[in-house]
């Protein structure tokens, strides 16, 4: 793992039932990441289809893809002539005869270098009836950044799904999201919660835009496993698109976590649980 790395987010709303425009967006913001210097970039959740609610199975449908294909092959491309580790937030995949909320990673290389498919579907709007669930917390390993954790949003929000990536040897945890403003206070509490409960790195990545309730707020996070926010990009209503990078040093917060904090992780007791 290199001790000082530079980490982008990229957060914007992405139009719904737009995906050939939202593609070409995603690209122009991974593109400004890496000539910010980050070496990871992470997108939000969904943002191939966007994220509309009452609609989602419409929007979801007319973006959906296998991967790889045509979608992946542009990401794919990205990553090779930026040489970043590229986290691509999540896209509907048609897989197996069904469509999964599927985040795919890209190595430097431009190979597929591992995907996570969301297992945790939230049942208030109904995506449980347009996707299906994965069934693995998802690591990927990589040369620069150690292995990773891979949660998509509501999975995430998870207290035991957070240990899981932790027994699972993952020390960074990536998280695309399409969080709404209702739950702002989850994403407050439950993601730093589970960066000190389990001394990991969490990188969180929320789309940012729409109208009321159902507007996403932004504030995408990198937080330290001490469960303090060391970067943010801004909230929605601060304009946007966002393309915020933040250097941190991955390995001094692990180690200051196994001096500090272990016991969390240690001393447990599963067989009360």
């Amino acid at each position: 793992m290199q001790d000082r790395v530079t980490i982008g987010l990229v957060q914007w709303h992405a139009v719904p039932g737009a995906p050939a425009a939202n593609l070409d967006t995603a690209l122009a913001l991974v593109a400004e990441a890496a000539g910010q210097g980050a070496g990871l970039v992470v997108l939000p959740e969904l943002w191939a289809s966007g994220y509309d609610a009452p609609r989602l199975g419409a929007i979801v449908a007319a973006a959906a893809e296998p991967v790889p294909g045509p979608r992946s092959d542009r990401l794919a491309e990205a990553a090779r002539t930026y040489g970043i580790w590229l986290f691509a937030g999540s896209v509907p995949e048609l897989a197996d005869g069904a469509t999964y909320n599927t985040t795919v990673v890209y190595g430097p290389d431009g190979a597929v270098a591992g995907r996570h498919r969301k297992a945790h579907l939230y049942r208030p709007t109904a995506e449980d009836a347009v996707f299906a669930a994965g069934d693995e917390a998802s690591v990927v390993d990589t040369d620069r950044f150690g292995r990773i954790g891979m949660a998509t949003c509501f999975d995430g929000d998870h207290a035991g799904y957070a240990r899981a990536l932790r027994e699972r040897g993952a020390r960074v945890v990536v998280m695309p999201a399409a969080y709404e403003a209702g739950a702002e206070r989850w994403w407050d509490l439950l993601h730093p919660a589970n960066a000190l409960a389990n001394g990991q790195w969490w990188i969180t990545v929320n789309q940012a835009g729409g109208e009321g309730d159902a507007a996403m707020f932004g504030r995408s996070r990198v937080i330290a496993p001490d469960g303090t926010v060391v970067c943010e990009a801004p909230r929605h209503d601060a304009g946007g698109p966002n393309v915020v990078t933040c250097t941190v040093d991955l390995a001094a917060g692990i180690a200051d976590a196994d001096a500090h904090s272990s016991a969390l992780w240690t001393d447990t007791r599963p067989e009360l649980y």
